[in-house]
């Protein structure tokens, strides 16, 4: 069987010939809905076959870096900068979250908040 979910193999089109079927029979046997059960089926299969693919951590929530993830640092939005108009806060607040590198200085307290740092 091929590790690739895009390839079609005689056993994997069986199962889902199969679960088609069953699929079908539970609904009553109603008549020209092949292809909803057809792609019902595929669907289910996929699932089956990669069960585990949604199961990795979220890497905004771990202090272990993932491998093969990247996260950017929030420093990066600090070029967007701010467009002042007269309904605008004139750059009191700050627009983006901390850093990592910000973000333990503070847990050390080698940095005091500003207005509007958030941790």
């Amino acid at each position: 069987m091929s590790d690739n979910p895009l390839v079609m193999s005689p056993e994997r089109e069986q199962r889902i010939r199969e679960r088609a079927y069953h699929l079908w029979e539970q609904e009553g046997r109603p008549e020209g809905r092949e292809t909803e059960f057809w792609e019902r089926a595929e669907y289910l299969i996929g699932m089956e076959e990669n069960a585990g693919a949604a199961q990795l951590p979220n890497p905004v929530s771990q202090h272990d870096p993932v491998p093969g993830v990247v996260v950017e640092e929030a420093q990066i939005q600090e070029n967007y900068g701010e467009f002042p108009d007269r309904l605008t806060d004139q750059g009191e607040w700050r627009q983006t979250p901390m850093t990592r590198a910000e973000l333990r200085e503070y847990e050390e307290g080698k940095m005091q908040p500003t207005r509007g740092d958030y941790p």
